[in-house]
């Protein structure tokens, strides 16, 4: 298996727990739909995400497929870790 730099793991909790707090904030919204505070929040939390995510595809490959990561030349989705192998 590929030997991976700390900052992989780094980067990917980092998705992983802004992705908490997004669901979390998807479900508080999903009661209380008019809490501007909220979604103004919850738009904060999805802008960060995208750029994190970017910043770690560029470096380490995409993160989904089918059409939700842009792809590096050559083809590189078949390259492993996938992000659950880790």
């Amino acid at each position: 298996m590929k030997q991976l730099p700390a900052h992989y793991y780094d980067v990917l909790e980092e998705l992983q727990a802004i992705d908490f707090v997004i669901v979390d904030l998807t479900l508080y919204l999903d009661t209380h739909p008019e809490d501007y505070e909220a979604i103004s929040q919850y738009n904060m939390y999805v802008k960060t995400r995208k750029q994190i995510k970017k910043k770690f595809e560029k470096e380490f490959g995409p993160l989904t497929h089918y059409g939700y990561s842009y792809s590096n030349y050559p083809w590189d989705w078949k390259d492993a870790p996938w992000p659950w192998q880790v």
